[in-house]
């Protein structure tokens, strides 16, 4: 099994990739590196078993609504007030189960820093559906949703501040290839995971992809099925880090 991992920015200069080949409980490591553009991730995710982007594949269906009524200049008396009443137009059903789950929120891809990155996404999801792939935002398809510091935490493997302190992230990927052993990763690799938070997300998207494709994530609930392919559904994994890559 091959899994791409990406983790996307708004440009291509912080963006990462990262290849993992899959074979029973070992992984190897077969390609890390930043700076991917659109056509640097099309050319990764060929012949791969499964995609994972940690990036919004979709905005919430109310706030979809809202700007267009706004557009249309036909906002209803009704409108969202009030933090409790804006909180859909904030946060998709799939944020919510994250929540719930692991007791944090994500970033908002309306209201957050998200918004540039996710359009650039849609795009390039986009890109893949013209080419003749299927694009499940609910993840179906070879191309899913991850989010891996939500990942880390599930594993119970997240180090406080990994994302801006390179030691913290050392420490957190001395754990992840502990709890993940044998990953086949060579020395500038992990150099680049420590000096890079992005390449760091990277690998970890593409180990949340892995456990997806084992099912060894957690399920659309039935009743959000249709909600989901249109906002976008984050796969969370279902398990411990050395659970899911047992096959």
């Amino acid at each position: 099994m091959i899994c791409v991992g990406i983790d996307l920015a708004a440009e291509p200069a912080a963006t990462a990739v990262a290849r993992l080949d899959a074979d029973g409980t070992t992984l190897r490591l077969r390609d890390l590196h930043l700076g991917a553009d659109d056509d640097a991730i099309v050319a990764a995710a060929a012949g791969a078993d499964g995609v994972g982007i940690d990036c919004a594949f979709g905005w919430p269906a109310a706030f979809v609504e809202f700007v267009s009524a706004h557009a249309a200049g036909r906002m209803p008396e009704t409108a969202p007030t009030g933090k409790d009443g804006r909180r859909p137009l904030a946060y998709r059903r799939t944020d919510v189960e994250v929540q719930r789950r692991t007791g944090r929120w994500p970033l908002s891809v309306s209201t957050d820093r998200l918004g540039l990155t996710a359009m650039r996404c849609a795009v390039l999801l986009d890109r893949f559906a013209r080419a003749g792939e299927h694009v499940d935002r609910a993840g179906s398809g070879r191309f899913v949703e991850v989010y891996p510091a939500a990942s880390l935490r599930i594993w119970g493997l997240l180090e406080p501040r990994y994302k801006v302190d390179p030691d913290a992230r050392a420490a957190t990927l001395d754990r992840v290839l502990a709890a993940a052993a044998p990953i086949g990763t060579t020395a500038s690799q992990r150099e680049l995971m420590v000096r890079s938070a992005d390449a760091f997300d990277a690998l970890i998207a593409a180990l949340a992809t892995i456990a997806h494709r084992r099912g060894r994530t957690h399920p659309v609930p039935g009743h959000l099925g249709e909600i989901a392919a249109a906002e976008g559904w984050i796969a969370l994994p279902d398990g411990g880090l050395a659970e899911v890559l047992r096959g």
